[in-house]
C-alpha cells in the first residue's frame, strides 16, 4: 500500500522541478480570485479589465465554453439566493416566454433554468480569495473589497 503514495510524491517532486526549470507556471503571489461569466459580456469584460488594471490576477471560467459547474451553482444559491443570480433585467430573461418566467419560483426551478440557459445568470459571479461570493460588477465595492 505504501508504494503508490511514494510514486505520487515522486511525481509531484518531478512536476515541481519541471515547472521550476521551464517556467510553465508562475507561483501564485496572491490568493486566487475566480470570475465566472461569458467572455463577450460587456460587464464581464469590464470586470476582468479592472482586475488586471489593479494588478489582481484571476482565473476565468466561461459558461459558454465550460458550462456552469453544478456544485458551484449550488454554493452560489446558498450564499446569495437564487433571486440574486437570475438576471431578470437581461436579454435572455426578457426573451423567455411568459410561462417559463412564471415557472421560476424557487430554487429547483431557478437552478434548472440557470443550468439550461447560463446566459440568464447575473454576471460576473466572483469567488473571492476569502471564500465569499458576489454577483455583478460595481467598481467601488470591488475597490473596497480588495483595498485597491
Amino acid at each position: 500500500m505504501g508504494q503508490p503514495l511514494v510514486e505520487i510524491e515522486s511525481l509531484c517532486v518531478h512536476a515541481a522541478a519541471i515547472v521550476a526549470e521551464y517556467g510553465m507556471m508562475e507561483p501564485m503571489e496572491t490568493p486566487v480570485i475566480t470570475l465566472y461569466g461569458i467572455s463577450n459580456c460587456d460587464t464581464v469584460r469590464k470586470a476582468r479589465a479592472w482586475l488586471e488594471e489593479q494588478g489582481h490576477k484571476h482565473l476565468f471560467h466561461d459558461f459558454r465554453k465550460q458550462g456552469v459547474p453544478e456544485h458551484n451553482l449550488d454554493a452560489w444559491i446558498q450564499h446569495l439566493g437564487w433571486q440574486a443570480l437570475v438576471n431578470s433585467r437581461g436579454t435572455t430573461w426578457r426573451r423567455l416566454d411568459d410561462g417559463t418566467r412564471r415557472e421560476v419560483t424557487d430554487v429547483p426551478s431557478a437552478r434548472a433554468l440557470m443550468l439550461g440557459q447560463p446566459s440568464v445568470i447575473k454576471r460576473p459571479i466572483v469567488e473571492w480569495s476569502d471564500g465569499r461570493v458576489t454577483a455583478g460588477f460595481t467598481e467601488a465595492l470591488w475597490r473596497a473589497r480588495l483595498g485597491s
